[in-house]
């Protein structure tokens, strides 16, 4: 990778810093280009030379959000099988890895959860396709654990999938606002005990 492009990713990944935090703050409709450009330390002729709008940056601050959490999903649950894990082991690593995502980038996940119930916005099906790639991690783990019969083959795996990913969003979400003195391993244990289906006495 040469210097400008360098230089031209290093620009663009400030200028969704910007926006992620702005649109958190403010709401979509609330946030001007030059705002967005003013807290990136960045002329507003930058913001319109990498986005033709503010619409597309915001769709493209989608697509990169959801594509750090995808590969970070995905690193987990490779790392997991290079270890000799088992498929439940590489969920348990996944969920961890988005509780880890979530905590560094919290304004992203509180966007992201909040466009996914709004059905009136001119990027909803690139929400949709980017939401996609991230259950679908989830759901090829799902399936080669049913595969190895380490789950029950009756469960619903692109509903589990999803619930899973919903699970770990919510609960991070409730964990960031109403509980933050609680550390992240408390948190991930906690999900992990309903993972292992160690919730119900007996």
């Amino acid at each position: 990778m040469d210097s400008s492009t360098r230089r031209r990713q290093a620009t663009r990944t400030r200028l969704y810093e910007a926006a992620v935090t702005l649109i958190a703050e403010k709401g979509f409709s609330s946030t001007t280009v030059d705002e967005i450009a003013d807290r990136a330390g960045v002329a507003k002729g930058t913001v319109y030379y990498n986005f033709a709008s503010k619409n597309e940056l915001f769709e493209e601050l989608l697509r990169h959000g959801v594509g750090l959490l995808t590969a970070s999903l995905q690193r987990a649950a490779d790392e997991t099988a290079e270890r000799g894990g088992s498929r439940v082991d590489a969920l348990d690593a996944m969920m961890r890895a988005g509780l880890v995502f979530i905590d560094r980038y919290p304004a992203f996940t509180q966007l992201y959860v909040a466009e996914l119930w709004r059905t009136n916005r001119a990027w909803q099906s690139t929400l949709m396709v980017v939401r996609q790639q991230a259950v679908a991690v989830v759901e090829t783990v799902l399936s080669e654990a049913v595969e190895r019969g380490e789950l029950n083959d009756e469960i619903d795996v692109p509903l589990t999938a999803a619930a899973l990913v919903g699970m770990v969003l919510v609960a991070a979400l409730d964990w960031k606002a109403f509980q933050p003195e609680r550390s992240l391993d408390d948190v991930h244990a906690a999900l992990s005990r309903l993972l292992q289906g160690r919730v119900s006495g007996g």
